[in-house]
């Protein structure tokens, strides 16, 4: 089953609904179950699909505006030097346990929104991630237990400030900042993605490929990854854990290469599709137009 947020072209005012997509369109389940994302239908609950899956005329998916699944998920949590790729191209050992850190949903962005780069930066990245999506309240169990708590996949692209990573030595700042989370396209069920240990991921920059690895990089798998995160964090319906990213960032490019206004960022996983997004240059602030004008 695949998932979408979505919102009619014609009606740009009408807020975001919740949709099947299938063979021959979207099936807006908004009206059937009173919720408009993906988020809101987990966070009733829902352990199985409750709705007509042929009920309403099916949306053209061109006429139809693709948001993030999840809009505002409760918890975003990030692993960190996850892929062995990424570990060799840095020359570091991986880790012995997964590295959380975190995000807020300030951070979440749709499909084709564009991404600020803020002016406090010359060192804009992107990363490509496997995104994991919670489906059952989940607390301290093993990995065995894991996948009754995963609901399906998305990808994340964990956007960062290098030079604000290196200059804070931890990643909040450098990763959580508005817009430094694009999500989608659509949320893809566990069931059908199988087993996502041998998944393709590719990211590039126009058109240009940077990131092109798969899971089977995966220093920790999914379900080790969700267990350690509910050993001290509840999981609830609806939040994400983006899984880490591969070899092939900027950052670690010879020489390192870096993104700037005009740039358009790609990120693909196979099974799950594609999200791009274009970065923007932040604007100076009115004084400094002024102090450029020689008025300050």
């Amino acid at each position: 089953m695949q998932l979408i947020t979505f919102s009619r072209a014609d009606e740009p005012d009408a807020g975001t609904r919740l949709g099947l997509r299938t063979d021959v369109g979207i099936r807006d389940l908004t009206e059937s179950l009173g919720v408009t994302d993906v988020g809101g239908w987990l966070a009733r609950g829902i352990a199985s699909p409750d709705f007509d899956a042929t009920a309403g005329a099916p949306i053209d998916e061109a006429e139809v505006r693709i948001h993030a699944p999840i809009t505002r998920p409760g918890k975003i949590i990030c692993v960190g030097l996850n892929y062995h790729d990424h570990c060799r191209e840095q020359s570091i050992e991986p880790p012995s346990y997964p590295m959380l850190f975190s995000k807020f949903a300030n951070a979440v962005s749709d499909p084709g929104a564009p991404v600020t780069r803020p002016r406090a930066t010359d060192k804009l990245d992107l990363e490509c991630e496997l995104a994991v999506v919670i489906g059952r309240r989940a607390s301290r169990i093993g990995p065995d237990e894991a996948a009754a708590a995963i609901f399906g996949y998305t990808i994340v692209n964990d956007v960062t400030m290098r030079d604000l990573q290196r200059e804070d030595r931890q990643w909040l700042r450098a990763k959580g900042s508005d817009g430094f989370a694009p999500m989608g396209p659509i949320v893809v069920t566990a069931d059908e993605i199988g087993s996502p240990d041998e998944l393709r991921l590719r990211s590039s920059v126009n058109g240009e490929t940077w990131q092109d690895s798969t899971t089977a990089e995966m220093v920790f798998d999914v379900p080790t990854i969700v267990s350690f995160a509910s050993r001290t964090i509840t999981l609830e319906p609806g939040d994400i854990i983006a899984t880490g990213t591969p070899a092939g960032v900027g950052h670690y490019q010879l020489p390192p290469r870096y993104l700037v206004g005009g740039d358009v960022m790609r990120c693909e996983i196979d099974g799950i599709g594609s999200i791009s997004n274009a970065i923007v240059d932040e604007l100076p602030r009115s004084e400094d137009h002024a102090a450029a004008a020689g008025l300050g």
